[in-house]
């Protein structure tokens, strides 16, 4: 889905295939922790520069900059959720969940009338879960590396019905059109905030030619013969905003690995973003 709202002379755009349909969007989920962490900071709950725990209790896979179990001590959380959204390291991600609580993220998405978003309580349970390890609620840093070397259990679905990433195009748009001008913040800071993060996405180069702001997560998948590439967020063109959330799932049956349809998706989205970024402004509204 892309949503151009109406401004000045120029007439709202909207393109729209599946939007109410919840796919699996991997990473792209992150934004709301990152929205809900800093609505608590501002509520003097949480604080950017505290500092949290960085140990084997939050630990996960997919953790490019904290690297487990290199790294250990305590780093601020404004770092955790930097490196979460940035290079989408999942032991970040689970920092922030622990410290902002998964429960409060998804009240925080239910009570902005999100339908169809559901959220982890932790990246590192959900890859116990789809894994197939029987006590995933609970499985800790070691069993997960074990699952790695030697998992004997029959895997579990990425879109499942018990703790899944999945998202429609319809609710992230809503949620990026709302947040992305303050709507859920008291103060311009905070906004700020929120908008630096996002604009650190390492998705942004491959998708977004030059001369645009882009705020976004994105987020992939390979796992027991599924796949997932998604991109949600916001960018801004002279004079106007687009909210988009672009999302695909496939099995080997109908395609490669993420790194073979990467370049496509890629190459697409560029297409997408270089043709809204030159004709906006003279697109008269339509809907597909």
């Amino acid at each position: 889905k892309i949503l151009a709202p109406a401004v000045d002379d120029a007439r709202e755009f909207e393109v729209a295939i599946g939007p109410r349909n919840a796919l699996f969007v991997a990473s792209a989920f992150k934004g709301f922790v990152l929205a809900e962490y800093l609505r608590q900071v501002e509520a003097g709950e949480a604080t950017p520069d505290e500092q949290l725990d960085l140990d084997e209790s939050v630990w996960s896979l997919s953790s490019p900059v904290l690297n487990p179990p290199e790294l250990a001590g305590k780093v601020t959380a404004l770092t955790a959720l930097e490196a979460m959204i940035a290079h989408s390291d999942n032991t970040g991600t689970d920092m922030a969940l622990k410290r902002a609580g998964a429960d409060r993220v998804r009240e925080f998405i239910a009570s902005i009338g999100l339908q169809n978003a559901r959220i982890p309580t932790s990246t590192r349970q959900f890859f116990g879960y789809i894994s197939g390890f029987p006590r995933w609620e609970t499985i800790t840093w070691d069993e997960v590396v074990e699952l790695l070397e030697n998992d004997p259990f029959p895997t579990n679905p990425i879109l499942n019905d018990t703790i899944t990433m999945a998202v429609s195009p319809d609710d992230f748009v809503s949620f990026y059109s709302r947040a992305l001008q303050g709507e859920f913040f008291a103060q311009p800071e905070t906004l700020l905030t929120f908008r630096s993060v996002l604009a650190l996405a390492d998705s942004i180069p491959l998708g977004f030619p030059l001369g645009v702001n882009a705020f976004l997560k994105g987020g992939s998948i390979d796992f027991s013969g599924e796949h997932a590439l998604s991109l949600a967020g916001g960018m801004y063109v002279p004079d106007r905003w687009v909210y988009f959330c672009l999302i695909i799932n496939w099995t080997d049956a109908e395609g490669g690995t993420v790194a073979e349809v990467l370049p496509a998706f890629a190459a697409t989205s560029m297409t997408i973003f270089t043709w809204l970024r030159d004709e906006l402004g003279n697109c008269d509204h339509f809907s597909i």
